[in-house]
């Protein structure tokens, strides 16, 4: 048994404790690598609420949850003899050397933009050695699972790696209102050319947050509580009126949202 001192050791025995056949959790014996993928996306996604909510004390707690998924999976590829916690630092050390040449080798970049090309560059390298350096879409191997924002997002930035992207934001913005246009066209039509076009706009609006430099994600997230926030606002006002939403008519309401903008100043 290991010391009650916090270390990486220490976390790697108790996932053997928990995967023990004989005196394991039978919880944690039961998982496997499909099965952990929706707890490690709910992990991730409580980290990022933390930081966003600057609550640095339950961020503590999440990394390490976070941390956890890491050596769940390295358990799991141990058992099977895929690999293991010791081959997967290996294999970031490996990589964050390799692609950061300005900072351990000879190489001498003077602007993000020539950091970012060469990141891009070796990530390409990569996915070729992976296939056996045949012919690859360089979008082959963007997560499926992403949330669709981010993907989007890291699909045009693909693109943009190979000069296959708009040269100004005002282009880009000109391409948003066309696909505005084309949205009109087909409200009072055909439903799944709606769809598509609407698709197209969602497709445009992202396109323009990445020029803009702006995380489509981060931003829509910030107007979800944005709202979330004024709305909570809306419904106190409702409450102290002692009438219920539907007792209220729509100009109320807004009247009631535009008190809340008001406030918010002050």
């Amino acid at each position: 048994m290991l010391t009650d001192n916090p270390s990486i050791e220490k976390l790697r025995w108790i996932m053997s404790q928990l995967r023990d056949p004989n005196t394991g959790c039978p919880w944690d014996l039961k998982q496997t690598f499909a099965s952990i993928i929706p707890h490690t996306i709910e992990e991730a996604y409580e980290v990022a609420d933390a930081i966003e909510q600057e609550d640095f004390t339950e961020l503590e707690k999440e990394l390490g949850d976070l941390l956890f998924q890491v050596v769940f999976y390295s358990q799991l590829g141990a058992e099977e003899k895929r690999f293991d916690f010791d081959s997967v630092l290996s294999a970031i050390c490996e990589k964050l050397i390799r692609r950061h040449p300005h900072v351990f080798a000879s190489s001498d970049f003077t602007s993000d933009a020539e950091i970012k090309a060469n990141w891009e560059n070796e990530k390409s390298k990569e996915r070729q050695q992976k296939n056996n350096d045949e012919s690859l879409s360089m979008l082959a191997d963007i997560p499926r699972n992403l949330p669709a924002l981010s993907q989007a997002a890291k699909i045009q930035k693909r693109c943009a790696h190979v000069g296959f992207d708009w040269h100004n934001i005002d282009d880009v913005f000109a391409k948003v209102e066309e696909e505005v246009l084309e949205v009109k066209a087909e409200l009072h039509r055909d439903d799944s050319a709606l769809a598509e076009e609407l698709g197209d706009l969602m497709f445009a609006v992202v396109n323009l947050c990445r020029h803009a430099k702006q995380d489509p994600e981060a931003i829509l997230r910030q107007a979800n509580q944005k709202f979330t926030k004024r709305f909570q606002g809306v419904e106190a006002q409702v409450n102290n009126s002692e009438k219920s939403f539907q007792q209220h008519t729509l100009d109320e309401l807004e009247a009631f949202w535009q008190q809340v903008k008001i406030a918010e100043k002050y």
